[in-house]
């Protein structure tokens, strides 16, 4: 989302930027505090300190206000002055991907693969999972379709 809103600000699209800021929002949501888990705090603390960074262009006058209020300014300095958060590429690339499995065009689960599998990969890997074996009630497949990275479509 981070990588996305820089994007947005390079382009000049400010309003998808504020969509990419609700999405950091939203994402944060479930984060709970309270609980027993000592690194919540620190994870949630630097989350809404790159939210704020993120908003700060938009709407100066508030986040330098969360800012000082949140207790930032004595960790970072003026949010002005804060760094602008980057990117790290590597914490992004994904090993596994979640790919939806249909049977006749009805979704009927999904299946984790390797990120770098190959289409007759996916297909194997599909077709030996449960919600397809479950599906086909023993039926052979007269196609299979095969979106790489999306879905998976077995007709029957």
């Amino acid at each position: 989302i981070l990588k996305q809103a820089n994007f947005d600000y390079q382009r000049r699209q400010y309003n998808t930027v504020v969509s990419a800021a609700m999405k950091m929002l939203n994402t944060l949501e479930p984060i709970k505090l309270g609980t027993s888990c000592p690194v919540r705090p620190a994870i949630l603390r630097e989350c809404l300190s790159i939210l704020l960074r993120v908003l700060y262009p938009v709407v100066p006058h508030l986040t330098h206000a969360l800012w000082k209020q949140m207790g930032y300014e004595k960790s970072f300095g003026l949010l002005l002055d804060a760094p602008w958060p980057a990117v790290d590429e590597a914490a992004l690339v994904q090993t596994e991907l979640t790919i939806m499995l249909q049977v006749n065009g009805k979704l009927r689960g999904e299946i984790r693969v390797p990120a770098d599998a190959s289409k007759e990969q996916i297909e194997a890997l599909a077709l030996q999972s449960e919600p397809a074996i479950r599906s086909l009630n023993g039926a052979m497949p007269k196609k299979v379709i095969v979106v790489p990275g999306r879905l998976i479509n077995i007709v029957a």
